[in-house]
């Protein structure tokens, strides 16, 4: 069995359980707001269109977009109620996750149980009416039962679409079976991806199969069988609900953005904790300015990030005052703004560099930034998510003058995978990074100093930062360029492929070793 299959099966209680829970609130919840909405709707003919209409602009959202606008929607409520009522409302994780859902799910049950009712026999309305039956009567013993297989199947298919669409919430912090595939596509661990898409499906199959019990039990008025697709949803729920009930009442979060380096480091924080006796979880696969909000929001404990995407991004400055400088008032400013304690740099610097295949820039005679200038609209490049939005590209633009005849945007493990194989000619790439020397890429120079140094930072929320200094602060000073460059290579290539636990493992070992008096 090899080390990625047993992580894998080690995370799948959490992450499946943290799944389940979320997909059958979604799924409950929004049922429990179509139903009454969808009787409505056929009672005011006038409402039924506005109200399928509205539901059916919500799918036209793209999932991931739907699940990220909740979070600057629940940030700026939770600056209002901690005004007004001195306590905040959770912005990241479970919450807007499962608001997003619930507005998904809630098409198929709307649909369907208009559909249901409205198709019900006239004269069967009017025989209720007939023996003297009051509206409401008419609904809950005539009409309900009668539409009710048609209503399970619009639920059915809401359950389908949720389980599958919940994976796209490890963005937002939520945990769930997107953990492995989100992560096992940064670090193409493919046992994870796999792991991931399996297990939603059987997931999924499951639900739905439950579901399908309990509509043929009402259609054949058997309460066996509505009884054990209960039992079964009832087992599925409590066997979900262990890991949460397991974990002691006080975790350290540990965020962690979308690449190698940071899965690394945020098991490295996580075992350091562990070791001092603080039990730790992980939020991965978060963005630069969520994880950054998140952490002033005291929803994440701790996380690593570069002092060069605060010092543009959270600071928003352009000037370049040197590296201690920038440290210095960096240090000051996310105390003061914040309340932020930046415990230190941990040694190395992960820069936004731009690199080409070695063979290529040597053809082209490419040194530098500024060589580039010399190719307009000639080249091909190919960045992350964020680069061509942030303010570092901006610089380099007007540092530079460089222009492409195409920009193209990759999951940052795919950009290296683009360049080696020609589908781009520059790449922003990742100075720490060990693939670099594994694709023999060409850094650029960058001789007008239009980036700023990005020296990785361990951040600490105000929550717990007495408690999280004692155990991290060895870790400050304590990694080199050289150390986290081989650690991410250990995850990067293809043969002796370590998992992001078994490089931190290692990582751990170096920074044990730099320790004073060892």
């Amino acid at each position: 069995m090899s080390a990625a299959f047993r992580e894998a099966l080690a995370l799948l209680p959490d992450y499946l359980g943290q799944h389940l829970m979320l997909s059958v609130a979604a799924i409950l919840l929004g049922t429990a707001i179509s139903l009454p909405l969808a009787v409505a709707a056929v009672r005011l003919r006038r409402l039924r269109g506005p109200l399928l209409a509205l539901a059916s602009i919500v799918q036209t959202i793209p999932a991931l977009a739907l699940l990220a606008l909740f979070y600057p929607l629940l940030l700026a409520l939770s600056l209002i109620t901690r005004d007004l009522f001195g306590v905040g409302v959770p912005a990241l994780g479970w919450l807007p996750a499962l608001l997003a859902l619930t507005l998904y799910s809630m098409l198929p049950v709307l649909r369907n149980t208009v559909t249901a009712l409205t198709g019900i026999d006239p004269a069967v309305l009017m025989a209720a009416r007939g023996v003297g039956m009051t509206s409401r009567q008419s609904l809950l013993l005539v009409e309900i039962p009668l539409a009710a297989p048609v209503i399970v199947a619009g639920i059915r298919t809401a359950s389908v679409w949720v389980v599958g669409t919940a994976t796209l919430s490890t963005p937002i912090g939520q945990t769930s079976l997107g953990n492995y595939i989100f992560t096992g596509l940064q670090t193409e661990n493919w046992v994870f991806v796999l792991f991931g898409c399996v297990s939603a499906a059987l997931l999924a199959l499951l639900l739905d199969g439950l579901l399908a019990l309990a509509a043929s039990g009402l259609a054949q008025r058997a309460r066996w069988r509505i009884a054990l697709a209960g039992a079964g949803l009832a087992a599925l729920i409590a066997a979900a609900l262990v890991p949460a009930l397991a974990v002691p009442g006080q975790t350290i979060i540990v965020g962690a953005k979308n690449f190698p380096e940071q899965y690394i480091l945020a098991d490295l924080i996580a075992a350091r904790l562990n070791q001092a006796g603080l039990a730790a979880s992980q939020k991965s696969d978060l963005g630069s300015h969520i994880a950054f909000r998140a952490l002033a929001a005291n929803d994440l404990d701790v996380y690593v990030d570069y002092s060069g995407t605060l010092w543009a991004n959270q600071m928003h400055r352009a000037d370049m005052p040197g590296r201690e400088a920038m440290l210095a008032q960096l240090g000051a400013w996310l105390q003061k703004e914040h309340a932020i304690e930046m415990l230190g740099p941990l040694g190395f610097e992960n820069a936004y560099v731009f690199a080409m295949r070695a063979d290529r820039a040597r053809a082209l005679h490419i040194e530098s930034l500024a060589d580039l200038a010399d190719h307009p609209g000639a080249l091909k490049i190919g960045g992350d998510f964020e680069i061509f939005s942030r303010p570092e590209w901006q610089s380099v633009v007007k540092a530079y003058g460089v222009s492409f005849a195409v920009q193209r945007q990759y999951q940052p493990d795919f950009l290296y995978h683009a360049v080696a194989d020609g589908d781009v000619d520059v790449i922003s790439a990742f100075s720490s990074d060990g693939r670099i020397a594994l694709y023999n890429l060409k850094i650029l120079s960058d001789p007008r100093a239009a980036l700023p140094p990005y020296d990785a930072v361990l951040l600490l929320g105000p929550r717990h930062a007495d408690l999280l200094r004692p155990a991290l602060k060895p870790l400050a000073g304590a990694i080199s360029l050289a150390a986290m460059q081989q650690a991410n290579l250990m995850v990067a290539r293809p043969a002796d492929k370590k998992t992001p636990a078994e490089a931190a493992a290692w990582l751990a070992g170096v920074v044990a070793s730099a320790r004073p008096g060892r």
